[in-house]
């Protein structure tokens, strides 16, 4: 729970934001609308939107489009887009800071609850993209069978070309009904000037386990100084990987980034 010292520091900055300071914060006598009041509900929302505007007009490129404007017009129009006017915001600040300290500090905890999870769903959501991004993968997001779809091929086919390590990691289910011997990926290099006849150099491979859980696996590329490699092979390879065997596996949350260190 905030102290009280904080509310009325919320406070204040409310009641600057609306130029309401003309009220005496010493007055706790002063004749007050109870019957105009915002309903909490919504007067929680529009506190957040006023947080928000005040964020956003802190940001150089927006703060210049509302240059031309009065300072406090831009939080009045989100009063007023709540269906709200200044005078009932007014009074109803006032009521609170005056009458209702208490009830007041509830609020603000509110508040700030809310806009802390939006800005954590921010957070993840600006990391969700920026790991999509720094993906090199360009194969499908995930392979499964059986398959409602064409079988999908689970095939590597990835050129490197900047000296450095290359993190190959993927998320495999085998389930336990699945017929395929010795399942597992596999994954080798070759150059990229020889696709076909050039000799090809297999990494350890994993062999995979039919327990119906999910199994994480980390890979490092490495592709040495002055040079190019192409790495291919397919994430899920077994011995008897033909026609008629029963598949049932899921791979998915597959990732390559590129370091210029071992990770």
């Amino acid at each position: 729970m905030l102290s009280n010292t904080k509310t009325m520091k919320f406070a204040l900055y409310i009641l600057f934001i609306l130029s309401l300071l003309t009220v005496s914060c010493s007055s706790r006598n002063t004749k007050l609308d109870t019957k105009n009041l915002i309903p909490e509900k919504e007067l929680i929302s529009l506190l957040i939107d006023i947080h928000l505007t005040d964020g956003l007009l802190s940001i150089p490129y927006i703060n210049t489009s509302y240059s031309a404007l009065d300072s406090i017009t831009p939080y009045l129009q989100v009063i007023e887009k709540h269906g709200y006017t200044k005078r009932i915001m007014d009074n109803t600040m006032k009521y609170y800071y005056l009458k209702n300290p208490k009830k007041l500090n509830q609020i603000y905890d509110i508040v700030l609850g809310k806009l802390s999870e939006m800005e954590s769903l921010v957070e993840k959501e600006s990391y969700i993209e920026q790991a999509r991004l720094s993906n090199l993968w360009h194969g499908k997001d995930f392979y499964a069978q059986p398959s409602l779809n064409d079988i999908d091929s689970t095939e590597i086919n990835f050129t490197a070309t900047n000296q450095g390590f290359y993190n190959l990691s993927f998320t495999t289910t085998v389930y336990p009904d699945d017929q395929t011997v010795k399942s597992r990926f596999t994954v080798y290099s070759v150059s990229p000037d020889s696709l076909e006849t050039g000799k090809k150099s297999y990494l350890n491979t994993i062999r995979y386990i039919k327990d119906g859980a999910p199994h994480m696996y980390h890979l490092t590329l490495k592709v040495p100084s002055n040079s190019s490699l192409h790495f291919g092979g397919s994430l899920f390879d077994s011995d008897n990987h033909m026609e008629g065997i029963e598949d049932h596996y899921m791979i998915e949350n597959i990732s390559i980034t590129y370091s210029t260190l071992a990770i």
